[in-house]
């Protein structure tokens, strides 16, 4: 056996020996798992819960996955399980859960500031656009924000599902004289649009219309072809009027600020870099989709007419000017009403979109 006879060799040697023992023996640094409940009154098939869960969810751990530090077990609860359609922004107010999807049509009191795309039909079928010019005018004024943090809310970013609004309808419908005596269901201000054309708009929302069509408490409704066909409304309003209104950032996502500040640094980073991707790739998805639904709402027996030039300008001048009217109200409140709705209409005349009216030049 080789004796090592320098001192100073053979202490190196088992100091070189101890380290590799302790290295061994220490455990490596532990993933910490951190609970957060995501919640949506709508179910698990609305396509924007379905991407929450299958692109959302994914993308936050993917970013986390890098590091291994930290990983995220959600508790999903959707479809009513904690919040109604309309009281996931309590409920997320409450700590009854952490993040979540609000519909911000049902808050045009609370958040009036994301009702933008909704004042301004007509204007504009991209999704992304939207979307993304929202949280653009997100960045630029400080009320948006502001409007969440009274409800305890951090605004992540906002969500637009759909390509456009069109009309489903048990009767054919062609033309503006035909909404004459019809009752059509819509949700918050895109019932300003049936103003002065003789139909009656009736409030709800999209999970309600199949048994209000089916029973007759309506004739028609205000729904996108996806929607139309995840909620099987060809079975009782086998007419589509394709208006092509326009698309609207219908959705934001939000956490509870409580939750949110407990978060370390990483973990929100994750949430914040995952949060536009998921807008994104939510508009690019509505689009494709939408394209489909189209077909496959004529593939089940559906009729669809496509609504004149002439009619379509007719219904964008005629209706009252609500994008005004919704400017006005924000102005008494002390915010900028005005100066955002050009800055929106700004960016969509930039994009050059097939504008039917310049709401914000009346």
């Amino acid at each position: 056996m080789t004796m090592i006879r320098n001192p100073k060799r053979r202490l190196a040697i088992s100091g070189l020996a101890l380290a590799t023992a302790t290295a061994f023996a220490l455990p490596a640094t532990a993933t910490e798992t951190i609970n957060l409940t995501a919640i949506d009154g709508y179910p698990p098939k609305s396509l924007w819960v379905k991407e929450f869960i299958n692109f959302f969810m994914p993308e936050i751990d993917r970013r986390l996955a890098k590091t291994g530090n930290y990983k995220i077990k959600w508790n999903q609860a959707w479809g009513g399980q904690i919040a109604k359609k309309k009281g996931v922004l309590k409920a997320l107010q409450n700590g009854l859960g952490d993040i979540g999807v609000v519909t911000t049509v049902f808050h045009a009191d609370k958040v009036p500031l994301q009702m933008i795309a909704y004042a301004t039909p007509f204007v504009t079928t991209d999704p992304t656009l939207v979307a993304r010019t929202v949280d653009k005018l997100v960045d630029t004024y400080p009320e948006y924000k502001a409007a969440w943090a009274k409800y305890n809310q951090v605004y992540l970013t906002n969500l637009a599902v759909l390509d456009s609004y069109q009309i489903v309808s048990k009767k054919p419908m062609m033309a503006l004289p035909d909404f004459k005596g019809q009752k059509i269901a819509g949700a918050g201000m895109n019932l300003g649009y049936l103003k002065g054309f003789g139909a009656a708009g009736v409030g709800g929302s999209l999970v309600t219309y199949y048994n209000k069509l089916k029973t007759g408490v309506v004739d028609g409704a205000m729904i996108w072809a996806e929607a139309a066909m995840t909620f099987k409304m060809v079975e009782v309003a086998p007419n589509m009027l394709k208006g092509d209104i326009g698309t609207v950032n219908s959705k934001a996502i939000t956490m509870n600020v409580k939750s949110w500040n407990k978060l370390p640094d990483e973990v929100k980073k994750a949430i914040s870099g995952a949060a536009p991707a998921y807008r994104d790739h939510m508009g690019k998805t509505a689009l494709g989709i939408a394209k489909a639904s189209y077909a496959k709402f004529e593939a089940a027996g559906g009729k669809i007419v496509q609504m004149s030039g002439t009619e379509r300008d007719k219904w964008a001048q005629t209706m009252p000017n609500i994008a005004k009217s919704w400017a006005a109200g924000l102005e008494k409140k002390g915010i900028p009403g005005k100066a955002i709705l050009k800055a929106y209409m700004d960016e969509m005349r930039g994009a050059k979109q097939q504008i039917l009216r310049h709401w914000d030049q009346e």
